[in-house]
């Protein structure tokens, strides 16, 4: 991926723009969602920028967030698009664990951009994806712990 401060920008736009979309289109979700999702958004990107930075990885930082938030955009969008297409046709169960699939693809696709990123075995990639993960539902549910219920 190209080292590119115009092309993060875009990316950032569109990673913006894909989680409001997301919001705005999923009745579960409010406009407080879009923020801490946001934030919460940005502190993975912060734990994945310190691991990159402290691997001594530093001059690939820019390319790494652009293509994780990039790859953030896309899968929200396919959310989306699967929240829209896929609800008038399939239970709310089934669609549910359709978007909760796609959701959690983000683990493995993070996964490998941090293994390539700290030149490290994708199994690695995928642990730190996965504490990072976590990491984000913590500080999600410590923003707002209000229970979900299901519909």
């Amino acid at each position: 991926m190209p080292r590119s401060v115009v092309l993060f920008v875009v990316i950032i736009a569109l990673w913006l723009f894909s989680g409001l979309a997301m919001t705005l289109l999923t009745e579960e979700l409010d406009p407080k969602d879009f923020v801490i999702g946001t934030l919460t958004g940005i502190a993975g990107l912060l734990c994945y920028a310190a691991i990159v930075v402290l691997s001594g990885n530093a001059a690939r930082l820019l390319q790494t967030a652009t293509a994780i938030l990039g790859c953030g955009s896309l899968l929200s969008v396919m959310f989306v698009a699967g929240n829209v297409f896929l609800s008038p046709f399939l239970s709310d169960n089934i669609t549910n664990i359709v978007l909760t699939l796609i959701l959690l693809w983000s683990v493995p696709v993070e996964g490998h951009i941090i293994s390539r990123t700290i030149d490290r075995h994708w199994y690695v990639g995928v642990v730190i994806a996965m504490a990072v993960f976590v990491f984000q539902l913590v500080l999600y549910s410590v923003m707002d712990p209000t229970p979900v219920t299901a519909t």
